[in-house]
């Protein structure tokens, strides 16, 4: 009889946990303090969270989740302790790949638009687990290499939702088998978030002295009460959350700088974290020229683990520092720089200009060539994403995977980072640096917000080109020249009249250059989607050849660019 029971109450918990809205609440507030034990790679955190149900209806239930590798121990509203029950709930949003949820029962139900306050406090260990990347056929030591988040007794480095869920989250399951459902996920989360706010009091006890750094909180102005022996106390706030999710790092490091940038590296990397600073003061010139001064130093740990992938979030980067590549360090430093110059609670804004300030970077190095170059490495993820969304039958993409509503990272970020780059070439230097100066976050309140902006300097309509590339999901564009005629003139000149066709669903405005021995000619030509544009040149010689598209523009189809003119003869 006491099986039965048993197998009663796991039924009743599997239905209420499949008929759960876990959507229905919004975290606005965290109030946590966390207590850091490297050295038994153990995390313990009790404090406050706020949730407000955004819900149609009443909700008496709610899910809290953290990272499987950390247990539940109490959940609790005034006081008193609440009925929660727990179960792993398989999810690729954090690195072992389930997450500990805590169903929770109310006593009565939260109205819609009503908040409730609850305290709670849960435990664990976060040691290297990448569960999620194995089971989906990723060699065990490249994935390593990319979830190498931990809690050890030299170096600790913990990233939030997508990484580890540390703090409490509630979500629906998301499979890395499942196209870009954890990206989606996070990314909604983040975005649902983005207004919320979170205070953190990091204690780290420790045997050997440990610096710790947060990404993009604001440090608390008072020191706090001073900590027993062996600990390290700080305060952290993120007010708001907007797109960060929080992450830390600790470490027996060394620390130095300069008046840009912070970096804890290893004793034996002393001189590559000097190269990385250096870099990031030779671009300081470049970043308040376009965006203004950074308003904070930007921030550099590196990874124990010389293999690591990069991780960046907002002025913060972890990354393995060893080597001297001067080059390499000013591309990630200017990237960081321009965060903490240029703050937009938009993802295509944000995250678009750090990459199209990577660009610039690489012009002003090496030339013009160099950043196309460099934004035509990204061209082939931007145009495989573009084609699994156009595959898939019933989907709003052209809403849903605009810039102001994706959360794809190679749209928000690369695809963002074409988008100003064309954008400059179409309106000049001058005009998108005023446009870019009179930016302020607060008054960001609608997606028109920036092309006004930008349309106040130029007198220029450009509905057409924000419409195609940053309000709707169109595609790219897929230029070809249909023809070139070239006509010889009473005096031995040359006139080659060009029609060129854009067969794809967003126009552009694209270089087009004529090529004739000893030189060549380029001209700006506008091409609307699914439609045809035609412009003259003339030349001293015979023409040889025409090119639409340097690389400038992202397209479906570069096989198609290049067209032979045939001279009569």
């Amino acid at each position: 009889m006491k099986v039965l029971h048993v197998v009663g109450a796991l039924c009743g918990l599997l239905g209420s946990a499949s008929a759960l809205d876990r959507g229905a609440f919004t975290f606005t507030n965290y109030e946590l303090n966390a207590r850091l034990e490297p050295e038994q790679a153990r995390l313990a955190v009790r404090g406050r969270i706020t949730l407000r149900n955004d819900s149609a209806i009443a909700q008496k239930d709610l899910a809290l989740q953290i990272s499987s590798s950390l247990n539940w121990s109490s959940i609790q509203r005034n006081g008193g302790f609440l009925q929660f029950t727990t179960h792993q709930y398989t999810s690729d949003i954090d690195h072992t790949g389930a997450l500990s949820e805590a169903i929770v029962t109310l006593p009565q139900a939260v109205a819609p638009k009503a908040e409730i306050e609850l305290q709670v406090g849960y435990e664990g260990i976060i040691t290297l687990d990448a569960t999620r990347l194995t089971r989906i056929g990723v060699p065990d030591e490249k994935a390593w290499h990319s979830d190498w988040d931990q809690i050890g007794k030299s170096f600790t480095a913990v990233r939030g939702i997508g990484y580890v869920v540390w703090y409490p989250v509630a979500t629906e399951a998301a499979s890395l088998s499942d196209g870009n459902s954890v990206f989606a996920t996070v990314g909604n989360w983040k975005r649902r978030e983005a207004g919320s706010n979170l205070r953190l009091g990091l204690c780290v006890v420790s045997n050997t002295a440990q610096s710790v750094l947060m990404n993009d909180s604001t440090p608390a102005a008072d020191e706090p009460a001073k900590p027993a022996a062996g600990t390290s106390c700080s305060q952290h706030f993120f007010r708001p959350l907007g797109q960060t999710a929080p992450a830390f790092v600790a470490g027996s490091y060394m620390e130095l700088g300069n008046s840009a940038v912070r970096v804890l590296c290893l004793p034996e990397h002393k001189a590559a974290a000097e190269s990385y600073a250096l870099a990031s003061q030779l671009d300081v010139p470049l970043v308040t020229g376009w965006f203004g001064p950074p308003r904070r130093k930007t921030e550099v740990a590196e990874l124990a683990d010389a293999d690591a992938s990069p991780f960046e979030s907002g002025g913060l980067v972890l990354t393995p520092l060893a080597g001297n590549d001067s080059r390499a360090y000013q591309l990630t430093a200017v990237h960081q720089l321009t965060h903490a110059a240029f703050f937009s609670p938009r993802p295509w804004i944000y995250e678009g200009l750090a990459h199209f300030a990577q660009a610039l970077e690489r012009e002003q190095q090496s030339g013009r060539q160099a950043a196309l170059d460099f934004m035509g490495t990204r061209r082939n993820a931007i145009a495989e994403v573009e084609k699994s969304i156009a595959a898939q039958p019933g989907q709003n993409a052209a809403a849903d995977e605009s810039l102001i509503n994706t959360t794809t990272e190679e749209f928000y970020r690369s695809k963002a980072m074409y988008v100003w780059w064309m954008l400059r070439e179409m309106i000049g230097d001058a005009a998108l640096q005023k446009a870019l100066g009179a930016y302020h976050a607060d008054q960001d309140r609608e997606a028109a917000y920036m092309q006004h902006l930008i349309e106040a300097q130029t007198k220029r309509d450009l509905e057409w080109f924000f419409d195609d590339w940053v309000y709707r999901d169109h595609g790219l564009p897929d230029l070809r020249v249909e023809s070139a005629y070239p006509r010889e003139t009473v005096d031995g000149h040359y006139v080659v009249t060009v029609t060129v066709e854009n067969l794809g669903a967003a126009g552009a405005e694209v270089p087009l250059t004529l090529h004739f021995a000893g030189g060549e000619e380029t001209k700006r030509l506008e091409v609307r989607a699914k439609a045809k544009a035609v412009t003259r040149f003339e030349a001293n010689v015979a023409p040889q050849e025409i090119t639409v598209n340097d690389g400038s523009v992202p397209e479906s189809d570069i096989g198609n660019n290049r067209f032979k003119i045939e001279m009569a003869k």
